[in-house]
């Protein structure tokens, strides 16, 4: 079990600071976009649906999960 929550919480912060960097980057496209640079808000938008939606899915179920697997932890071993 502990080799699985590793697992998980690795896979959580790489995730995380994959939706980190690509609000960074739709922040910087829309005052790109605003300054008249092209800095990519177009392609962030065609990339919401298929990769960044799924991936801030991905990090709220992980963090669900890993506070549950906690709370199960945390009553099984107060219960022995």
């Amino acid at each position: 079990m502990q080799t699985f929550l590793n697992w998980l919480n690795t896979l959580l912060v790489v995730n995380f600071f994959f939706v980190l960097s690509s609000l960074l980057w739709l922040a910087l496209a829309v005052v790109g976009r605003g300054t008249g640079l092209s800095l990519g808000l177009d392609l962030w938008y065609r990339l919401w649906e298929p990769v960044f939606t799924p991936a801030i899915g991905l990090l709220m179920g992980g963090a669900l999960l890993t506070g549950a697997i906690a709370q199960i932890n945390k009553r099984l071993n107060r219960g022995s």
